[in-house]
This record gives C-alpha cells, sequence and structure tokens, in this order.
C-alpha cells in the first residue's frame, strides 16, 4: 500500500507543467501531453469561432475563466464528462475535440519526454489557432451575401500573391 506522500505525488503528477518528487524522491518534470495540449487547442479554437470568451465558456460550465485557460492550454486534463458538456455547449460531436492529432499521423508515441513542449510550440505557430486568424473567419462568416464573401476571398488571395 502506498503511504500519503507516494500517493500525493502520483496525483500531482497528473497536472502538467509542474515539478513533482517521485516515490523515492527524486525531482522529475512533468509536461503536458501533446492530447492534452490538442484537446485543449480545439477547444480554444471553437470557443473563438462562437465569439465566446473564457469568462462566458466557464460561465457555462460552472468552472473558473482560469480553469478553462489550464483545459486550453492543455496544463490540465478535461474529463470524459467535462469533455461531453464542452461538446454540448460548443455544439460539436465530441470527436471534433480530436480530429487530426499530429501524433497519428506521424505515428508517434506521446508519451516521450518533451513531447508535450514540441506539440504546445507547434500551437503556437499554427496560423489556425491565432486570434487574427480566427477573428477573420468570424467576420467573413458573418458576410450574408455568398457573392460578396466570394469576392472577399480573391482579394486576400490577391493581395498575397502581390506581397509573395
Amino acid at each position: 500500500m502506498l503511504g500519503p506522500s507516494a500517493m500525493r505525488s502520483k496525483v500531482g503528477a497528473r497536472k502538467g507543467g509542474t515539478r513533482l518528487t517521485g516515490i523515492k524522491g527524486e525531482e522529475m518534470q512533468s509536461s503536458p501531453h501533446p492530447v492534452d495540449v490538442h484537446v485543449g487547442g480545439r477547444v480554444r479554437l471553437r470557443r473563438t469561432l462562437m465569439g465566446l470568451s473564457q469568462v462566458k465558456l466557464a460561465q457555462m460550465l460552472g468552472l473558473t475563466f482560469q480553469q478553462i485557460q489550464k483545459y486550453e492550454k492543455g496544463q490540465n486534463r478535461i474529463g470524459c464528462s467535462r469533455i461531453y458538456e464542452l461538446s454540448r455547449v460548443l455544439d460539436v460531436p465530441v470527436s471534433f475535440f480530436f480530429d487530426d492529432i499530429p501524433g497519428e499521423k506521424q505515428g508517434t508515441s506521446g508519451g516521450a519526454p518533451g513531447v508535450g513542449e514540441a506539440a504546445a510550440a507547434a500551437y503556437d505557430n499554427d496560423a489556425l489557432t491565432k486570434r487574427e486568424t480566427l477573428e477573420m473567419v468570424r467576420a467573413y462568416y458573418r458576410i450574408a451575401d455568398p457573392q460578396v464573401r466570394k469576392r472577399m476571398v480573391e482579394l486576400i488571395k490577391a493581395v498575397a500573391k502581390q506581397q509573395g
């Protein structure tokens, strides 16, 4: 049977980014699991596309905005029942949160040391997760006339072609 300090170490190991003490007293550094980072990024993506603030989403779920921040960064894992609640509030299927998980395509395992940092860096550099991109997409879909939307896409492509 494990003693109280060993149990604390095991429970504490679930949270990312904290310094932990193992059962034998050695220090170990934990980092967010890449799946937690990915799922959190999908929460942020959908929340932003819907125009919800972290505060508003937290209120809808009965949480604090700090908890939403931790979920979105992958620092705290999101339990199954919470993912289900998020899918209902954000009006997406549960599978939405797991779509396009990077490790599945490359065949990598999620448990390797440093993979959490790599996933977080990839998330930070992904143009689709940047606030500017999400605001533009949201504004685009507020344009009711499909012809105007099409012209906006053509305009953006023309400007991009001229720049590069």
